[in-house]
């Protein structure tokens, strides 16, 4: 969970015309499936893809992924570039210690990951619900070590088998001082 603090500021109201005062808001927030699912149902496009969001998306970002109750709408309009950039840190953080080998680094995934497609990893690998609300980096690390987890184990090759015999026949042939 993040804590940010929106400063109190002073806008300018155009559809009234009137200056609007804001008071400083604090603010919990959490970039979860729940957050993306619900960012994704007012945009209807991929949150996680590589085109650049806009100001207006980034920001509705913010008010889907934030947990505290009734904020109001003008809030959000204080929101400054160092808190969309504290926000961009916190979204892009690991919040795992979960390492992966560089292995399947190579293998381009090119999916369009949506809020469905991750309900279907989840259910399709038993991952209870609940995880919807863990920080969204963590839930796919998660989804990730569950599929690796549940592949079957891959078979030594022949080469691999007759190099690891071709050694133990060596190191036997060397403890009992034999030639064959």
């Amino acid at each position: 969970m993040l804590q940010i603090t929106i400063p109190a500021t002073e806008l300018w109201n155009e559809r009234t015309n009137q200056f609007v005062q804001t008071k400083e808001q604090a603010l919990q927030l959490e970039h979860s499936l729940v957050s993306l699912s619900k960012w994704e149902s007012r945009w209807c496009k991929p949150f996680m893809s590589k085109t650049e969001k806009t100001t207006e998306q980034t920001i509705d970002y913010i008010r889907c992924m934030t947990i505290t109750q009734n904020i109001p709408d003008d809030v959000y309009n204080g929101i400054t570039s160092e808190i969309v950039e504290q926000v961009s840190r916190y979204i892009e953080a690991p919040m795992t210690a979960t390492t992966f080998s560089d292995d399947k680094k190579n293998v381009v995934n090119r999916d369009i990951i949506t809020a469905e497609i991750i309900y279907y990893w989840m259910i399709a690998l038993n991952i209870p619900f609940e995880c919807q609300k863990w920080h969204l980096n963590r839930l796919l690390t998660l989804i990730n070590v569950c599929n690796i987890k549940s592949q079957p184990k891959k078979k030594t090759s022949k080469k691999d088998i007759m190099s690891r015999n071709a050694a133990l026949n060596e190191a036997r042939r060397q403890r009992l001082n034999t030639t064959g």
